[in-house]
């Protein structure tokens, strides 16, 4: 079994920053790609990042405001988010490609956080 754990979501006045953390733990031989997504009410679900061992890549909205980053020792993945925007309201997922112990290849996907920018 293989889970997401997700944190580091609240409310922030436009202007301000968050940081999202998101821990996978459980049966895992391998994290390969981590990213984040948002869905926002009413809309569909968006890629806002993502990291892999060949770079990063970024929605073109959050592009200069946000940064992923990792930690491969805790397959842990971070974003920071600044410069937020009423419009980045939305509930943030972690999503994770991961190889199990069983050499299993699957993506797991967090709970989900709830980020509110409103003044």
């Amino acid at each position: 079994q293989v889970q997401l754990v997700e944190s580091g979501g609240g409310l922030v006045q436009p202007g301000g920053s968050l940081r999202l953390s998101c821990a996978a733990s459980g049966s895992i031989y391998r994290t390969r790609a981590m990213g984040w997504y948002r869905q926002a009410p009413g809309k569909q679900r968006e890629l806002v990042a993502d990291i892999t061992d060949g770079g990063t890549n970024y929605a073109d909205s959050v592009k200069g405001r946000f940064t992923i980053s990792r930690d491969n020792a805790k397959d842990t993945v971070y974003l920071q988010m600044n410069t937020l925007k009423p419009e980045d309201t939305a509930v943030y997922y972690c999503h994770a490609n991961i190889i199990d112990h069983r050499r299993s290849f699957q993506g797991y996907w967090g709970q989900g956080t709830l980020v509110t920018v409103s003044s």
